[in-house]
């Protein structure tokens, strides 16, 4: 296997891990809803707590690796996050709930600037958008894994046995060791030619625009993730038959991103992005109208064609800013998924007010939002124009 591919493969697997943490709290919501009491609002606030943490640091982890060359060891970073996670099971206090979930925010903070950064170095080339997709899908694959094994366990074992869920993280940690070399040999192998590349400012108004169009779409998906579970045990399905089919959608929106980011690298970034957010609008009304079969059928359509463009614009960020990919990284998969998060208190606020079937139809807006903003952003169409990037799109 070619060497690059198989530490794309072992960051990747990392990756998995991290993000398994990341969905605890939205598969437990219906368990805080419904037994505990917690309204909508509260339940909301623990999972945008736990982004706004996150997104808020990670730009500035970003911006101390590419200037400082200052990293917490992967290995470490996924630990850090897998022990307050895990351990969040066990506090019986709103209050305690909180504070861990900002300890796993900041373990799952610490983990993405570095890790992809360095992916950005490795994949620098015709082939970046699929090389990307491999480290992104895996960390959506343990987004989808995780309200699987989180649903599991507190249905056999309440919110207590989440503590088995430091396993995976233990593992990961032992195999990074044997696996990859130490990261600063990665670094120095995979050192970028261009010695101005890390000189280069990051444009300000076109990754402004990306970031924004990204935490509209972050706002749908973190709302999905953290109400569908509840939406459908409303319409009789049971705590883990609903956890697994939101995972089964999440599955299908990893199979897009590699299939989407592929198709990006040959037919443009900004023609598939258009492409899978304008698709992924019939399916999300057809989901809310019907039910049964169909309903989920639907379900499974919107989180493919909506997920899909997920690392596409990752992809696309590092191509506009090549020389802060540690900075920009933290933007995308930090303040974008964070300020995205922020969302789901919202969602919740006008399911409250109102019900899950409206505060799911009122998703259409930041939809909308991110599609009009996808389209205004100033970077080249392929297809179109026939053009490339040029100094003049990223400057």
């Amino acid at each position: 296997m070619e060497k690059r591919v198989r530490t794309v493969l072992g960051l990747s697997a990392a990756h998995c891990i991290n993000d398994i943490y990341s969905p605890v709290l939205p598969a437990i919501l219906p368990l805080l809803i419904i037994q505990e009491g917690y309204s909508y609002f509260l339940a909301g606030i623990l999972v945008t707590v736990y982004n706004l943490s996150s997104s808020f640091t990670q730009p500035v982890i970003g911006w101390l690796y590419d200037k400082k060359n200052i990293r917490v060891p992967i290995p470490i970073s996924v630990l850090f996050c897998a022990f307050f996670m895990s351990f969040i099971g066990l506090m019986h206090s709103y209050e305690m709930m909180l504070l861990f979930a900002v300890g796993g925010a900041l373990g799952h903070a610490f983990f993405h600037p570095s890790a992809l950064g360095l992916v950005s170095r490795i994949a620098d080339g015709p082939d970046r958008g699929r090389l990307t997709s491999l480290f992104v899908v895996d960390g959506n694959l343990g987004f989808a894994i995780g309200p699987v094994l989180a649903g599991i366990l507190v249905a056999f074992g309440g919110t207590d046995a989440l503590v088995f869920l430091i396993i995976p993280a233990l593992a990961i940690a032992v195999v990074l060791k044997k696996l990859l070399p130490p990261v600063s040999e990665l670094e120095k192998s995979y050192a970028k030619t261009d010695d101005n590349s890390g000189k280069k400012k990051i444009p300000a108004g076109p990754i402004s625009m990306l970031v924004a169009a990204s935490a509209f779409r972050s706002w749908v998906i973190f709302s999905s993730v953290a109400f569908i579970p509840t939406f459908l045990t409303t319409r009789g399905f049971d705590l883990i038959t609903a956890n697994l089919l939101t995972s089964l959608m999440l599955i299908a929106g990893v199979a897009g991103q590699i299939i989407g980011a592929t198709m990006s690298d040959k037919y443009g970034r900004k023609e598939y992005i258009m492409f899978g957010m304008i698709t992924a609008i019939p399916p999300f009304f057809l989901f809310l109208a019907t039910e049964g079969i169909i309903s989920i059928i639907a379900m499974f359509a919107f989180g493919y064609f909506l997920w899909s463009t997920f690392s596409v614009t990752v992809a696309m960020s590092h191509e506009l800013a090549p020389g802060g990919t540690g900075t920009v990284s933290g933007l995308m998969l930090g303040f974008a998924v964070g300020a995205g998060g922020a969302g789901v208190a919202v969602t919740g606020y006008i399911a409250d007010l109102t019900s899950a079937q409206t505060a799911f139809t009122f998703l259409i807006v930041p939809i909308i939002i991110a599609l009009i903003l996808f389209a205004l952003l100033p970077y080249p169409w392929k297809l179109l124009k026939k053009d490339k990037l040029t100094e003049s799109t990223v400057n």
